[in-house]
């Protein structure tokens, strides 16, 4: 006789679940992947885990990450392997990395081989953002289009770097081309002419150290370029959204744009929130450990970009992971730290917490539902957060292939405990149960064109 299979793959109970700014006691049932069922009480389950009531809430979607990729002759210390086992530890059970493309290359094929050093290495699920550094007439008119609709619709482009920035020109050609067929496009804005003065000025009097990075990239390049791409939006009809923004001024342009209806959002990062320009002026080369662009702001900065994340005008929080050797944000600790710094000290509640760490991104990226929240039908990826758990973060801590944190020696409280991707435990109490190669390619839908 045929034993017949139970109602669910797995079932996580009594556990706080989210629900607005309230929680509710209650169970969640997760069959072939997906949440199929939230109620009092689930029982006939292939495997239980007991959440304890603590808190439930969705799997944080990281869609600002590096991962794999060559940069200026050095590579990323993390691959798809190491990266993806960090932000597991770290409550992330979805990222967005970037395919990086010289402006030489076909896009669709750096795209495809992008995309193969994830196969059999990531273990959670992941969507790419295809960077573009070109604005051919193919591309335009068929390679980007292609793409799009391909599932790759969430595109980045950068105002500076030389290797990386486009003109004017092609800027607005890519945003008529994202406005059509309905792709977000994310870009790095500073003021490439601004920095470029600066730094000659700086170099020409020998000032090196760690501490004039941030004058050679001050806020006002940040709030010019951030205008300009508002303009071109507002023209072209394009959705955009700036990455790590980290300046008043500059979340202040994206503010002013979205009062006159311009389809622009805000992304911010741990390292704008938690850390200053003072730090890069730390003793000998401690001071190069906190180098990353934009540069670390001014407490006022960081005060405005709290607000702005309680008030809604910062949308996203991201962990701009960029793991170079002394080097680079964290992924494990992206939602630790807004956990501990920002909801448990009553910076945002916990509606906006899910929201700039999971739902407002999956949305913003086109892998809502699927991603983001918990509902009937969506991915099962959970976390069980201890909120009393008090962690200090060291090297040891991370998982990666990184040799440094900016935030060592910091205390946090709360912790991810348990990560559930797709209805399997991958992580629980620090033991690591998924293997690599479990996670899959999500597409990232366009919206309805324009």
């Amino acid at each position: 006789m045929i034993a017949q299979r139970a109602r669910f793959d797995l079932v996580v109970r009594d556990g706080l679940v989210a629900v607005g700014d309230a929680t509710v006691r209650i169970d969640l049932g997760i069959r072939d992947g997906c949440v199929r069922a939230i109620a009092e009480r689930l029982e006939d389950a292939t495997q239980i885990v007991d959440a304890q009531g603590r808190l439930v809430l969705p799997g944080g979607v990281d869609a600002h990450c590096h991962l794999g990729q060559p940069n200026y002759g050095a590579a990323c210390a993390d691959d798809f392997r190491s990266g993806t086992l960090s932000a597991a530890c770290g409550g992330t059970t979805t990222i967005v990395p970037f395919a990086m493309a010289h402006a030489s290359d076909p896009l669709a094929e750096t795209v495809a081989a992008y995309r193969l050093k994830a196969e059999g290495r990531a273990l959670i699920d992941y969507a790419i953002h295809p960077t573009i550094q070109a604005a051919s007439a193919q591309m335009l008119e068929r390679d980007l289009p292609d793409l799009i609709r391909g599932g790759y619709a969430s595109l980045k482009i950068f105002t500076t770097y030389d290797d990386f920035r486009l003109g004017d020109p092609e800027i607005l050609a890519i945003l008529k081309v994202a406005a059509v067929h309905g792709a977000l496009v994310m870009v790095h804005a500073e003021n490439d002419a601004i920095i470029a003065m600066l730094k000659q000025d700086l170099l020409g009097r020998g000032l090196v150290a760690p501490r004039f990075h941030a004058k050679a990239r001050p806020p006002i390049a940040e709030s010019e370029a951030i205008h300009r791409i508002a303009s071109f939006a507002e023209l072209t009809g394009a959705e955009v959204l700036i990455v790590h923004v980290s300046s008043r001024v500059g979340l202040e342009e994206v503010m002013r744009a979205r009062a006159r209806g311009v389809s622009i959002h805000a992304e911010t990062c741990p390292q704008y929130l938690l850390l200053t320009e003072a730090d890069l002026d730390r003793d000998g080369l401690e001071g190069a450990k906190f180098m990353c662009s934009p540069p670390l702001r001014t407490v006022d900065d960081q005060e405005a970009l709290w607000a702005g994340m309680a008030q809604g005008s910062v949308a996203i929080y991201s962990s701009d992971h960029s793991p170079y050797r002394l080097a680079g944000p964290d992924g494990k600790l992206r939602q630790p730290l807004l956990f501990s710094e920002g909801y448990l000290k009553g910076r945002i509640s916990l509606a906006q917490f899910i929201a700039l760490s999971s739902t407002n991104a999956a949305e913003r990226h086109g892998i809502a539902p699927q991603k983001g929240s918990i509902a009937i039908g969506g991915d099962g990826d959970l976390v069980i957060w201890d909120q009393e758990r008090e962690t200090t973060v060291t090297r040891d801590l991370l998982h990666d292939n990184t040799d440094h944190t900016p935030y060592e020696g910091m205390r946090v409280r709360g912790w991810p405990v348990t990560t559930i991707a797709r209805g399997e435990v991958i992580v629980d109490d620090g033991r690591v149960l998924g293997v690599a190669g479990r996670g899959r390619f999500v597409p990232s839908k366009a919206r309805t064109a324009s």
